[in-house]
């Protein structure tokens, strides 16, 4: 049988480039309890580069633990306890070098190798204990369910088995351990729910909350605290009790709840939250070892499926690509912004507003055609802060400051006069945007930028009666604008690269992630939403079933299906975005005649929830007129993919963004496009869809999908 050490040699030889986290050990003397070993987790770096678990950071951290072994069985120490550098315990394993692997065999040493070196410290002849004193994640988190007690700090920002979320399973005791701990319907939401909700982190006090932690102590002196709490342990003052779990219907209840969860969430298109769910299922009987096996198993079958591939390369898209957008200029050309205007009060504007004014902390003026609109948009803004306020989220002195740097005026020229940064949020008409442009170059200093919130207009032909084309740029921001971090930041044919550099500048501070487009019709995320949206509504009018229809697109795992999108867009924005997208590309883009009836008709969507459920509204199905082509859920599924994948050729082809790695980081974080399907090209590629429609994959071989 292959040793622990042989098998984390052989996987440090596939992976050279590892950040190397070591484990020191060091000793300290707890007031009557005896002599202490304290291992702290570090890389050498800053916080801002966490600790992870590569091979070498497992063979040091299995070095460690032969020294603490030892001397626990000489009676030198009395216990042993495990923690991190400043601000991180530990986030698990290094992803960098899951994506070199290649061979099945070689991906069930490193979930075996990681097992063996934790299970380590539940062996120990005395008592160990995990001091949560930062974010941890993934494996950060299951070292701690090896060892015997638990404490965390309340400013713990982080804290998760995100592994579900990336395509994975909590591979190195996280499914076993944790429903064995705390009950299978806490870890299902830990491991399945919080996972698919966009990977939502606990804090230091839902941890302990949910009794992961046995004890929470404050930031400032936590490591102090939960070592003077460990001495207490170690003289028998404190004992620790922990609640049976119920091992009964429960458990299976909470691994039902778990399925409907995944199944809402992925529809079934990606296998990591049932696996992670059937080894919880079958951990109901406390064999950890036979949970552990299955968790090398399933965590190797995943590392060399699509869905991993696709996950790790949009996790890399959102961490690493969104940080240094394609095209961008000199940041060094970017001018100050001091204070911001925002012509237009209704919803969106509003919301921009207080996005400005809390990222920036820089003042806003808000216009619009008359003073009750100004002061409805003001009011807006002032109730989002005071809901802030009393959520915690913000200070009362903060909430008096935001709210006295957004203010509302009729008077443009006053406003406007000494605004760096002028952003329009009004109809989405050519015309009335010319002439609100041309208001505002009038009053507006010299060096301000004009910025439009556009979701599909030609911001050429918005700057091109203008004295100063040059400083108009496209911002265009995805609605609820607090949750959804892209910024479609689009150059016209006359944009300098100050005013661009300018608009990057602006996107990082508001903490969005930019992409640079071509000022093309729709940009990125409307175009190929539109055009997915159109071959379905095709469809539909064509004789499809509804139902049938969007059932079709299913396996894709979407975030929610085309027509509840459409509901939350809203009609009458899909119909006009796909009448811009009509006129620019006839012979792709149609206009729904059943759509513009439904915009016609006043209707907000194509669905009723009288029971809870989406059901098609009947005053709908009598507005739709339909023909007498039906296909079948796999036809309507191929039929859409083969639209989807042949619009973002073109857009390759026209140069609307640098690369389809582009088009993928726009999807995840202005639609919300699940991480398994890589955004989408990774999916197309590995469907046969791109090869079939283009002739050729989007992506090189390996870049989301495992090497050659």
């Amino acid at each position: 049988m292959t040793s622990t050490a042989e098998l984390l040699k052989g996987a440090a030889e596939l992976f050279p480039d590892e950040v190397v986290t070591s484990a020191h050990v060091r000793h300290l003397d707890l007031p009557g309890a005896g002599r202490f070993a304290l291992i702290t987790l570090d890389n050498g770096l800053d916080h801002t580069k966490p600790t992870t678990f590569g091979p070498q950071s497992l063979a040091n951290l299995d070095a460690a633990i032969d020294q603490v072994e030892a001397e626990a069985a000489e009676g030198t120490i009395t216990g042993i306890g495990v923690t991190g550098k400043p601000f991180i315990f530990a986030v698990g394993a290094d992803l960098k070098g899951v994506e070199l692997l290649k061979r099945h065999e070689d991906a069930l040493a490193i979930g075996k190798g990681g097992h063996e070196v934790f299970k380590r410290l539940s062996h120990l002849a005395v008592p160990t204990f995990a001091y949560y004193n930062g974010a941890a994640m993934g494996g950060g988190v299951e070292v701690g369910l090896h060892c015997a007690y638990r404490t965390v700090s309340a400013a713990l920002p982080a804290f998760s088995l995100p592994e579900v979320f990336l395509g994975l399973v909590p591979g190195w005791g996280g499914c076993t351990l944790l429903p064995n701990l705390i009950g299978a319907d806490r870890a299902v939401t830990v491991v399945i729910e919080n996972s698919l909700n966009q990977n939502r982190q606990l804090k230091g006090r839902q941890v302990f909350e949910l009794g992961i932690a046995d004890a929470l102590f404050e930031g400032a002196d936590f490591l102090e605290q939960s070592l003077v709490w460990t001495a207490a342990v170690l003289r028998g003052e404190i004992v620790v009790d922990r609640p049976e779990i119920d091992r009964g219907t429960a458990w299976d209840q909470a691994v039902e709840r778990g399925k409907g969860i995944a199944d809402s969430k992925v529809h079934g298109a990606a296998p990591a939250a049932y696996r992670a769910l059937e080894i919880i299922a079958n951990a109901k009987d406390g064999d950890l070892q036979a949970g552990f096996d299955a968790e090398d198993t399933a965590l190797a079958d995943l590392i060399m499926g699509g869905e991993l591939r696709s996950g790790i390369y949009a996790f890399n898209l959102v961490q690493k690509r969104a940080k240094r957008p394609a095209g961008a200029p000199d940041k060094n050309l970017a001018r100050p912004v001091t204070k911001v205007g925002v012509v237009g009060a209704g919803l969106m504007a509003s919301q921009l507003a207080l996005l400005f004014a809390r990222r920036l902390e820089v003042p806003v003026v808000l216009t619009d055609i008359d003073q009750e609109r100004i002061d409805k948009g003001v009011g807006y803004v002032h109730g989002e802060i005071d809901k802030l306020l009393g959520k915690r989220r913000i200070k009362q002195d903060q909430a008096n400051r935001l709210k006295a740097l957004v203010t509302g005026s009729l008077d443009k020229a006053a406003g406007f006069g000494d605004a760096d940064f002028i952003i329009e949020a009004v109809f989405e008409e050519m015309g009335v945007k010319q002439q609100v442009f041309a208001e505002v170059e009038a009053v507006a200093p010299a060096h301000a930028i004009l910025a439009t919130n556009t979701s599909s207009l030609s911001v050429t032909e918005m700057a091109s009666k203008l004295k100063n084309p040059e400083r108009v740029v496209g911002f265009h921001f995805f609605n609820p604008v607090a949750i959804l971090p892209l910024l479609e930041i689009v150059r016209g044919e006359s944009t300098d690269d100050a005013s661009l550099a300018t608009a990057f500048g602006v996107a990082r501070k508001l903490k969005k992630t930019a992409v640079l487009c071509k000022d093309a019709p729709a940009f990125v995320v409307n175009r190929i939403l539109t055009r997915f949206m159109g071959e379905i509504q095709n469809i539909i009018d064509e004789g499809t079933p509804v139902e049938v229809a969007e059932k079709g697109i299913d396996p894709l795992g979407l975030p929610m299906s085309p027509l509840v999108l459409l509901e939350l867009v809203g009609p009458a924005i899909g119909l006009h975005v796909s009448e811009t997208l009509n006129r620019a590309f006839p012979d792709r883009f149609t206009v729904s005649q059943n759509l513009a009836a439904v915009v016609k008709a006043g209707k907000r969507g194509f669905y009723v929830y009288d029971s809870g459920k989406p059901e098609l509204d009947p005053e709908v199905a009598a507005l739709l007129v339909q023909g007498d082509s039906v296909l079948t859920e796999e036809q309507v599924r191929a039929r859409v993919l083969d639209a989807v994948a042949q619009e973002i050729g073109l857009m390759l082809d026209e140069g609307v963004v640098a690369e389809a790695q582009d088009i993928d980081l726009c999807l995840i974080t202005g639609a919300g496009w699940p991480f398994h399907l890589g955004g989408i090209t990774p999916y197309l590629d590995r469907e046969g869809v791109s090869q079939r429609v283009n002739g050729k994959p989007f992506l090189a071989p390996g870049v989301a999908s495992v090497p050659a």
